[in-house]
């Protein structure tokens, strides 16, 4: 599903991030990143989701490559293809529950009445039926984040990534969240690599990598 070679980033001659880093990711398989402060985890991510452009080397997802020169196509591609899970939520203040995770089928065209629809319904799957009307104001942190979850998976991508996705939750909305995410990676068949600090929310990959050393292995 997600396969990266040789990739490359660096700030200037003294920030050099990775070199040649290789990666690869099934199809519901969920694989953790580990390493330092500063060791590039997040910029990883961000080029996997073409918001940032590698010095060197290819992102493949599905068999294409992704063409990091075509802002616009990438943009149309991470719209479709891609769910991104933050550290602080990100849901919009002004929209309740349902909208917040409505809201990729809406830009993706979706008619209304089917998009609140499968919003019910993925809400209903991360444990929040009775908070479909509720504003992110009036959600726990635990709460938010599995709204996050299924706004990130409501439109079927087939790449999820998740930036530190319960730095912000005690433990045990951290347990829960983090079931969620791995069942409902599962349950969609997408590759999904997961950044983190937490040995906690690193146990629950499949596979473990550390970045270190400009390169990716084995924790």
């Amino acid at each position: 599903m997600l396969e990266v070679r040789g990739l490359a980033k660096s700030y200037g001659p003294a920030t050099r991030l990775f070199d040649a880093l290789d990666l690869d990711c099934a199809p519901g398989e969920l694989v953790a990143v580990i390493g330092e402060s500063g060791s590039g985890k997040s910029t990883l991510l961000n080029i996997l989701a073409g918001l940032d452009r590698p010095d060197a080397g290819t992102v493949r997802v599905e068999g294409a490559t992704l063409d990091f020169s075509d802002d616009d196509r990438l943009a149309l591609w991470r719209r479709s293809s891609v769910g991104f899970v933050f550290q602080s939520f990100h849901l919009l203040p002004y929209l309740s529950a349902l909208e917040n995770v409505a809201l990729p089928l809406a830009l993706n065209g979706v008619a209304p009445a089917v998009r609140h629809e499968r919003a019910r319904a993925a809400l209903d799957q991360v444990g929040l039926a009775g908070r479909i009307d509720a504003s992110p104001g009036t959600l726990s942190g635990g709460e938010a984040q599995r709204v996050a979850i299924a706004r990130a998976l409501i439109h079927d991508p087939r790449l999820v990534l998740a930036d530190e996705p319960t730095g912000n939750l005690d433990e045990e909305n951290a347990g829960r969240v983090l079931d969620t995410l791995r069942e409902r990676v599962k349950a969609s068949r997408a590759a999904a690599l997961l950044v983190t600090h937490s040995p906690r929310a690193a146990a629950i990959a499949d596979r473990v990598l550390r970045l270190s050393g400009q390169r990716l292995s084995p924790a």
